[in-house]
């Protein structure tokens, strides 16, 4: 499984790196506009991102300008939803009406708040892998806090 993590914060990174590698290949950038550009040249690389975890609130482009980006450049390639890279928005913000916007305006898979746990991430990541995502609203993550030794 081939991920992306994208987060300004480098230890917020870094964590979610090695919570993510037992899983696979993991790249890591800081803002939407890398992220954006990781997925591009995935893309022309014939090795697309299988998951992407995209935090909401970066500089330069935030998550939902970015996942609305790379929907609009899916479009463009002709990938159906079915194919679609699966997006998993990450932020600290615990808002109903922040998860609809991810979910019916900015297209994500998922959701979900930190603190992120190791349960957090083996869900999320084994749900995608198994059922090739599925309902976006599915998981039951949103908002929830797993208590664990490890947390972003």
């Amino acid at each position: 499984m081939k991920m992306l993590v994208v987060d300004d914060e480098f230890n917020n990174r870094l964590l979610m790196g090695r919570l993510l590698e037992p899983y696979g290949a993991v790249d890591m950038v800081i803002d939407g506009r890398e992220a954006l550009d990781a997925f591009l040249l995935a893309h022309a690389e014939n090795v697309p991102y299988d998951l992407i975890f995209m935090d909401i609130m970066m500089p330069n482009m935030d998550g939902h300008q970015a996942v609305q980006a790379i929907r609009k450049r899916e479009a463009e390639l002709g990938i159906v939803s079915r194919h679609e890279v699966k997006v998993i928005m990450v932020t600290a913000l615990d808002s109903p009406k922040e998860a609809m916007k991810s979910y019916y305006h900015d297209g994500c898979t998922d959701y979900v708040t930190k603190p992120i746990t190791k349960q957090k991430i083996d869900h999320i990541v084994l749900g995608a892998s198994e059922t090739g995502g599925g309902d976006p609203l599915a998981s039951g993550l949103a908002g929830q806090s797993m208590a664990s030794d490890t947390e972003v």
